[in-house]
């Protein structure tokens, strides 16, 4: 008899009159660990590590906005179409957050943060800081949706499959039991991309601060574009693909041209 990973019986933790989510447990975990990954970084770029503490205060919640407007904006029908419930729209806890909306309005901030202060180290200089950080949070942020029983992919029979309820199974699919665990391969490779950007020499020889966060869009976007192959959640279709398809695959183009150029400006030094 084959095991499974299951999925969590529940989603919640009950606490007297409190209940805590545990995909808000896992975004916060994130968080924590990114910017304490971030510090070190900055610090050993030359930057003064109280920088990222007041930084973190304007672009934690700017990300968390940009992931939710993301999310709705791509996913209008399950809010405002026939049945929706536009209130859901603010139910972060519920899941729902597009790292492309993040990651772009957190950056944005970010750039604007370090235009108008004066900081130790230049806008280039944190990006580089933060990339592995951010896919680490990202990484741990996924087993938010473990628990949710949410955004797996098509059924499967591996040992490593996924059970799911079948409340959570989407039409079509109640038949099926096990499912390709999507969330686990988004992590795993997340911490891949994060521990060879911090441990392998390859950066020693980029030439130009911003390389290191172009090679984080680029790598996850690659990772990201298999992982939404296999997704079997419902998705705005373009062309017959899901359009986060066509997102990862254009940021992946875009982000490798940008990272090659970055690299053959001076390739021997």
């Amino acid at each position: 008899m084959k095991t499974f990973i299951p999925t969590p019986n529940s989603s919640v933790l009950e606490l007297g009159f409190f209940t805590i989510h545990y995909y808000a447990l896992c975004i916060l975990l994130g968080i924590i660990v990114a910017i304490w990954v971030t510090k070190k970084r900055y610090a050993a770029l030359g930057g003064n590590r109280t920088e990222i503490s007041d930084l973190a205060l304007f672009v934690i919640p700017a990300g968390i906005i940009g992931g939710r407007l993301y999310h709705v904006i791509t996913s209008p029908q399950k809010y405002f179409g026939k049945g929706g419930s536009p209130i859901a729209a603010l139910e972060v806890w519920q899941g729902g957050l597009g790292i492309w909306g993040a990651i772009s309005l957190g950056a944005l901030v970010a750039y604007i943060y370090f235009k108008k202060r004066e900081t130790s180290i230049s806008f280039a200089k944190l990006a580089d800081a933060i990339a592995p950080a951010l896919l680490i949070a990202q990484g741990i942020g996924r087993f938010g949706n473990w628990f949710n029983g949410e955004l797996f992919g098509r059924p499967t029979d591996v040992f490593w499959a996924l059970e799911i309820p079948r409340q959570n199974r989407p039409i079509g699919f109640e038949s099926f039991q096990t499912f390709h665990p999507t969330f686990l391969y988004e992590a795993i490779w997340c911490f891949a991309m994060a521990l060879l950007i911090m441990r392998i020499g390859l950066f020693n020889r980029i030439i130009g601060s911003g390389a290191v966060f172009v090679f984080y869009v680029a790598s996850y976007s690659l990772g990201r574009l298999f992982i939404e192959a296999i997704r079997i959640d419902e998705a705005n279709l373009i062309l017959g693909l899901r359009l986060n398809i066509w997102v990862s695959l254009i940021t992946f183009l875009g982000a490798s041209a940008l990272f090659l150029r970055k690299t053959r400006r001076n390739p021997d030094k």
